[in-house]
């Protein structure tokens, strides 16, 4: 049996491979529309998952059930021509995340550990208890908020939101926890690393 350990992606290729298949999805709608971008999204972060797996070995659970929702989602929005389903995606995709976090802090589960743990080896747990409730509350957050938006607007504002709002409040909102790390232990090595705990939606 190999004892090497599964490579770790660099912040940046991790950002890429979260973020490429939505950029794509972006690019496509501004030619194509919003039914051929699904169908290049479904395409992308397979892709995305395979070159993930390629490198480091594993995918991760949240990985996964992004790629699962791209494709069970977008599958749908495809077979019954209807963007309805896209656009509900990220609301149960912020919502499950939401209320996974949510039970790890209520049954005092590391669940966020076992997700960032190799990113944050020295973060102590009282920083794993607070970037978990802020990730939950952040989470819950982007679930009304994409509700709100798709519900009562048109689909290239919605689109909009996505490239322009929702990416960088993510964004921004992780490189926000970083203060509050630092206090609990992350080196400055480690604070470089920092992102979001699972693909950007």
């Amino acid at each position: 049996m190999s004892d090497v350990k599964p490579k770790e992606l660099g912040a940046g290729m991790r950002l890429l491979l979260d973020i490429g298949p939505l950029i794509l999805f972006f690019a496509a709608n501004y030619k194509f529309g919003i039914y051929t971008a699904t169908a290049a999204f479904i395409v992308a972060i397979l892709i995305a998952m395979m070159i993930s797996l390629a490198l480091t070995r594993r995918v991760s659970a949240l990985q996964m059930f992004s790629a699962v929702m791209v494709v069970v989602m977008g599958g749908l929005t495809l077979y019954f021509h209807n963007e309805t389903f896209i656009k509900i995606k990220p609301t149960i995709y912020y919502a499950f995340v939401a209320v996974i976090l949510g039970y790890g802090l209520i049954a005092d589960k590391p669940i966020l550990k076992s997700v960032l743990g190799s990113a944050y080896p020295g973060l102590d747990p009282a920083g794993w208890f607070k970037l978990t409730r802020n990730w939950a509350l952040f989470f819950t957050v982007m679930a009304a908020v994409n509700e709100a938006v798709w519900r009562n607007s048109s689909t290239e504002f919605w689109i909009g939101f996505k490239l322009w709002g929702a990416i960088p409040a993510t964004l921004l909102f992780a490189l926000a926890n970083v203060p509050m790390l630092m206090r609990h232990g992350l080196t400055q090595d480690e604070a470089t690393e920092v992102s979001e705990p699972g693909p950007v939606e």
